[in-house]
């Protein structure tokens, strides 16, 4: 049966509105990031964030319903973001040279998203004093990247690439503390931290100890 062209308007209406909806989105989270680096959450209004944004002070709020509703959102794109990056990064790496490639991933991430990167770790750190669903949120994608790094350690054993002694789940917790901690302390003092040196530094310095310095 043949389309009329009439018959194709609901969709491609539909289609419009999806794609207004979907930039709004995108603009009003990126709103939300330059906010937050201004001024934190608590001083952040979903007003403010539909404002800044070029709309009307309600479009916030009955998109995303509550702060906590965009700040969940803004965490969920984020973490989208992040995985999509380390993926292109690690493709078929494990062991060592994953361990490796993440280190790798951190820096460029940083170099590309810092603005992102630290509105993030003013989110999440700002969560902490109270009980809500981004600090359930990041406390579970804090065990799946252990569990990533913990697996690569046990792929490198398995290869026979660092010492057999390591505790993977140990230096799982290390690993992402220092990693977590360089970015903290940059987000405190960005004029004394230089990550990227850092982060190179780091990867030197945990490959030695893996390796007892048997590659470089």
């Amino acid at each position: 049966m043949k389309v009329k062209a009439g018959d194709k308007l609901p969709r491609q209406e539909r289609n419009k509105q999806a794609e207004r909806s979907a930039l709004s989105d995108r603009k009003m989270l990126e709103a939300a990031v330059e906010l937050v680096n201004e001024r934190g959450t608590a001083k952040t209004t979903l007003k403010e964030i539909g404002e800044a944004a070029g709309y009307s002070r309600g479009l916030a709020s009955y998109r995303f319903g509550s702060k906590d509703g965009l700040w969940s959102e803004l965490f969920a794109r984020f973490d989208a973001l992040w995985r999509d990056h380390l993926r292109g990064y690690l493709k078929d790496k494990n062991g060592l040279a994953a361990i490796r490639a993440a280190i790798h991933c951190q820096k460029d991430f940083f170099l590309k998203e810092p603005s992102y990167l630290r509105a993030m770790y003013i989110l999440w750190y700002e969560s902490l004093g109270r009980e809500s669903d981004i600090r359930a949120e990041l406390a579970s994608h804090h065990r799946i990247y252990r569990r990533d790094v913990a697996n690569w350690i046990k792929e490198a054993q398995a290869a026979d690439e660092i010492r057999q002694e390591i505790d993977p789940e140990m230096f799982a917790a290390s690993y992402c503390s220092h990693m977590f901690g360089i970015i903290y302390q940059w987000v405190v003092a960005p004029q004394q931290i230089d990550v990227a040196s850092l982060l190179d530094d780091f990867e030197r310095a945990i490959i030695f100890n893996l390796t007892e310095g048997r590659q470089q």
